[in-house]
């Protein structure tokens, strides 16, 4: 289905791939991994041909049909979400609303109408419509959606209806760059499920090594150092082990190496003025020159970048205190009568199904929602900081990256900042740019990074792994494991949640479930034997 030959590709001065090979089957599921920057969306662009190569040939199947989904969906527009969905075209919009105009006002016996109930019948509309509303269901939306017009939608919405947009057209290759990021658990369980019954091939870059692996069956990685694309059987897991073993045989192929390199420099040195073996030692010198060229010491695997987070001031014993919280959306009442009590050192997680009130409890807690009834007492000492992933009205946009988080917290060393703006993706270049022309993903990261260095006793986080690689990830999680303060956070990452969560809170019909013993006493005491299916339960 996709073929591409010796590849070769710079950018900036820096060689990308050198001489690259891919094949993607019909029917596979091939996940493409690597650092940042080493060239994953560069590639995608290539396969699209939305960007050139220097030397190569990306060969696809004449007759099959490829699909693309995007980090971003670009500015809405006044399509509704059904007719995003439906993919349709200005003449498909005209007809829908012919037929809904005649429905509406009882003129269905028009000329028009009829004309237009034809034409919807000849592009096969009545199979198009339920296909499409069933797959915008199972990705979050209520039916009295279906209708709005996109513009009424946050961009994490929008995306989901362009998602649902790919699996109505069902194209013969499925390329989806990040498409789990603005998923909830509940949403996310549904849509691997329904990739796991994808009859195309799937193409995909993800971070979510949970998503990874219950879906994968070949991961690719771009070797930033060789410049090649190293294919590996099996989920991202196996990919992790067989990585690991490929290193350990590279790095006794070198010691080998660098052991008759030594072998031939004795040679050389014991009979350097021995006049019967000059023409033997010439040759020993030209061997040797050879095996230097050819003499690399393997880079080692990216490791989690360790960082010593500050010590947050101590809290009081409890952080928080919600006593009968009232909290509705018209006539949609969330909570009635919620009480909640968060204490020191607690480190929580909120699951429940999509629509529950996680978000909304989080900005309860924070301060940021004003609710109808109850109270909310804040403990004297909790120093609080709630991130979201839209968030970004505490960043000073006319400071560069670099200043920004030195402002958080003076007492760090410009390298020490630096240090863990790296792990958090942001390279050398990045940091000396001025925020007001970072885009929305580098903004949420920088937030966090101004969290993690200057942390507060009482942090709430809204899927704070939006925008990070895995490795940026582990990092966050080996900060976050150390972090003595309280720690409240939704996530739709199953390995987030479950190298964080002690303490389990469960929401749903405005009720709070709580679950003290960590993430799988939940799963256990929840009944369900699926880590997704359990976080969604209703």
């Amino acid at each position: 289905m996709l073929t591409i030959k010796n590849l070769t590709k710079a950018m900036g001065g820096r060689t990308l791939f050198r001489e690259a090979n891919l094949t993607v089957n019909w029917g596979e599921r091939v996940a493409l991994v690597g650092p940042n920057g080493a060239g994953k969306s560069t590639l995608f662009k290539i396969i699209l041909d939305e960007e050139t190569m220097d030397e190569g040939t990306v060969e696809r199947d004449d007759y099959a049909i490829t699909g693309f989904l995007a980090q971003e969906a670009g500015e809405p527009t006044d399509e509704t979400v059904l007719e995003i969905a439906m993919g349709i075209d200005d003449e498909m919009v005209s007809i829908l609303r012919t037929i809904r105009e005649g429905e509406s006002t009882g003129k269905m016996d028009t000329p028009e109408f009829a004309k237009a109930q034809d034409r919807f019948t000849e592009l096969n509309g009545y199979a198009l419509e339920p296909k499409a509303k069933k797959i915008l269901a199972g990705l979050g939306f209520k039916q009295d959606e279906f209708e709005k017009s996109a513009r009424e939608f946050s961009g994490g919405w929008v995306m989901r209806a362009h998602i649902a947009r790919l699996l109505v057209m069902e194209p013969d290759l499925l390329m989806m760059d990040e498409p789990t990021n603005h998923l909830d658990l509940m949403s996310l369980l549904w849509f691997q499920k329904y990739l796991s019954n994808y009859p195309g091939a799937i193409l995909m870059i993800s971070h979510d090594r949970d998503f990874m692996d219950g879906l994968v069956e070949q991961v690719v990685e771009i070797d930033p150092d060789a410049m090649e694309l190293i294919s590996y059987t099996g989920n991202y897991s196996n990919y992790q082990e067989q990585r690991q073993l490929r290193y350990d045989q590279k790095v006794q192929a070198w010691r080998n190496h660098k052991k008759e390199m030594d072998r031939v420099q004795e040679f050389i040195d014991r009979f350097r003025n021995v006049g019967s073996k000059a023409s033997q030692v010439q040759d020993r010198i030209r061997q040797l020159e050879k095996m230097k060229e050819k003499m690399q010491k393997p880079r080692a695997p990216r490791k989690v970048f360790k960082f010593n987070f500050p010590e947050p001031p101590r809290s009081n014993q409890k952080v928080v205190e919600l006593e009968k919280i009232k909290q509705a959306y018209g006539e949609k009442v969330i909570y009635d009568g919620l009480d909640l009590t968060l204490e020191r050192g607690e480190k929580i997680v909120l699951v429940g199904p999509n629509g529950a009130g996680k978000s909304t409890l989080l900005k309860i807690i924070s301060g940021h929602l004003e609710f109808q009834g109850g109270e909310r007492k804040v403990g004297y000492a909790t120093k609080m900081g709630y991130f979201s992933q839209h968030r970004i009205d505490s960043l000073n946009e006319d400071n560069t990256v670099l200043d920004e988080v030195m402002a958080a917290n003076k007492t760090l060393a410009e390298d020490e900042v630096r240090a863990v703006l790296g792990s958090f993706l942001f390279r050398r270049s990045d940091v000396d740019k001025r925020i007001r022309v970072l885009s929305g993903g580098e903004k949420s990261r920088l937030n966090l990074v101004k969290f993690l260095v200057d942390p507060p006793n009482l942090l709430l986080m809204d899927e704070p792994t939006t925008h990070l690689d895995i490795n940026s990830i582990d990092a966050l999680v080996q900060g976050l494991k150390k972090y003595t303060g309280t720690l409240v956070f939704i996530s739709h990452d199953v390995h987030f949640i479950r190298s964080l969560a002690e303490t389990t809170l469960h929401i749903n019909n405005g009720t709070v479930t709580r679950y003290t013993g960590g993430y799988d006493y939940f799963i256990e005491k929840s009944g369900l034997d699926d880590d997704r299916a359990a976080v969604t339960a209703e």
